[in-house]
């Protein structure tokens, strides 16, 4: 449960049954790292949300609005993990969405996660669920996540901290929850997201980083290419830059890629302490 929640600016505890976010999945939402009081990845946030509610046809609220909801969620946490839900609002039965409709805002606040084994290095391990190629919802954080659902109960019963998942071609995509960036013969690689998976906000901060955005391709990137990755890491908006020590039965080498990435988000003002 969150520690604390506004629907609409209120306190509230509950949805109301006909919002169309829970019934059909209608609508987006973004997961944010508050560090102080401040959200330091915001305004990349604020851009996937408008991304996301374009393709939708839903009224983006005013960024004022919701960076004093973001601000007061946070008043008496300062740090603490957000996650920001907007929905198509109340429907009734059936596909076809009720005009005009009114977008509904959720925030949520949850404790921010305890430190884990991340800087040593991650235990990753292949899901089997692929994750579909979809142009026209790629790279927005809908509300419909079944195939990540999937992808983590694999994770669970691997054993292991984290998946990665292809498409049905087997191009890897990202992890459940991450994207992924590999050195491989000296270049490092993050996989094109534009068919499939999600642009995550974490990926963009390193890619328009000028001192380490440079350095990195977008390409689709075969599984068996990850056979040869001289490093690994993740890439994630809560956690930070989480490095790769293993790789299914390969160890994976440690290198400097991840070290210089945290430095990257770091002069965006994205360094928690413990994460």
């Amino acid at each position: 449960m969150p520690e604390f929640a506004l629907i609409d600016g209120v306190e509230a505890s509950g949805l109301p049954l006909a919002d169309r976010g829970f019934a059909y999945g209608d609508g987006v939402f973004e997961t944010m790292r508050a560090i102080d009081g401040r959200v330091p990845l915001w305004p990349l946030h604020l851009a996937r949300l408008a991304e996301g509610c374009e393709r939708l046809g839903l009224q983006l609220p005013e960024a004022p609005l919701l960076v004093a909801e973001c601000a007061r969620a946070t008043a008496t946490a300062p740090c603490a993990v957000l996650k920001l839900v907007l929905t198509r609002g109340d429907g009734g039965r059936g596909y076809a969405p009720t005009h005009p409709s009114r977008t509904r805002r959720v925030l949520m606040r949850h404790p921010v996660p305890p430190p884990s084994t991340e800087r040593s290095g991650l235990l990753l391990g292949w899901c089997a669920t692929t994750l579909p190629r979809d142009p026209q919802l790629a790279g927005i954080k809908h509300l419909n996540r079944l195939h990540q659902v999937l992808a983590r109960m694999e994770v669970d019963a691997l054993g292991v901290d984290e998946g990665l998942c292809c498409d049905d071609r087997g191009q890897v995509v990202c992890a459940t929850a991450a994207n992924l960036f590999a050195r491989i013969d000296g270049q490092l690689y993050t996989p094109d997201v534009g068919d499939c998976g999600v642009a995550g906000v974490a990926r963009a901060a390193l890619l328009q980083d000028p001192q380490f955005g440079g350095s990195v391709k977008v390409v689709a990137l075969p599984r068996g290419d990850l056979a040869r990755a001289q490093e690994i890491f993740l890439s994630n908006a809560v956690r930070g830059v989480m490095p790769v020590r293993q790789l299914g039965d390969r160890a994976v080498p440690a290198g400097e890629s991840a070290a210089l990435a945290r430095a990257a988000l770091a002069r965006r003002g994205f360094a928690p302490a413990g994460a």
